[in-house]
């Protein structure tokens, strides 16, 4: 579908806001980093999976009964009682966005304003995380976004290991439906579960792993960058990761 004008003012905009708020003397200098190494740097190259599992990598492409199936996922997850936290949501969050995109999110749990709404990253992260997308080049329609759990833990506290694994049946179905290019997990939660580690966030992000053949790349949650906004270098260090991502998908 062809794009007016207005859209695409609209879309530049947000890139810019973005890209402001990561600090416009890092953008400047953007081919002084490491985001700027090209396909073949050792940075940018996962490593091989550990995973039991089939890879997902080189599989054919995603079919009719592929793409209904990930709808009656949604239909499952939304009347879902197999853990405690189904008592306390007012709708469930399966995930939204493109049933095949090259690029998925996983985050930790829905907040507040995606229980009410039933969508995820709609508070004030998830303004931040579709500015980074929309910085990225991506439009929201064409990444798919969703959480480790799919329904909002009590006080937005941590997901706890059994609500997890209850829930983690859904999410890694869908994984293997939608066969993602790149995995991005936002925050520790995600990045625990799928490229497990001993070391920090802050020395783990920026570094692909790897899930089953699918190349994973760890990286703040938004809402840290919120609870921190006068922090740009945090900023710096998000948008270093999303351009080897770009970097990675031929988007740079």
């Amino acid at each position: 579908m062809k794009r007016s004008a207005a859209d695409i003012r609209e879309d530049l905009k947000t890139h810019v806001d973005f890209l402001a708020e990561a600090g416009a003397g890092f953008v400047l200098r953007g081919g002084q980093n490491n985001a700027a190494a090209s396909p073949g740097d050792n940075a940018q190259a996962p490593p091989s999976s550990a995973s039991t599992l089939p890879s997902l990598a080189g599989l054919p492409a995603q079919t009719a009964a592929e793409r209904k199936a990930l709808e009656e996922i949604d239909d499952q997850v939304r009347v879902c009682k197999l853990c405690v936290l189904h008592k306390f949501r007012t709708k469930a969050v399966p995930g939204e966005g493109n049933r095949s995109a090259e690029l998925m999110f996983i985050g930790e749990g829905p907040g507040r304003d995606e229980d009410m709404q039933g969508r995820p990253f709609v508070g004030r992260a998830g303004q931040l995380l579709r500015k980074i997308i929309a910085a990225m080049t991506f439009r929201e329609d064409e990444v798919y976004i969703t959480n480790m759990v799919k329904c909002r833990p009590p006080d937005n506290r941590v997901p706890h290991h059994e609500e997890m694994e209850s829930c983690s049946s859904y999410l890694i179905r869908q994984i293997e439906l939608i066969r993602p290019r790149v995995i991005v997990t936002l925050g520790k939660t995600p990045t625990d579960y799928f490229v497990p580690g001993r070391e920090g966030m802050t020395a783990r992000r920026g570094r692909f792993g790897d899930y089953r053949g699918i190349p994973v790349m760890p990286t703040f949650h938004p809402s840290y960058l919120v609870r921190n906004e006068g922090n740009r270098e945090l900023k710096r260090m998000v948008w270093e990761d999303m351009q080897k991502v770009m970097t990675f998908l031929g988007r740079k």
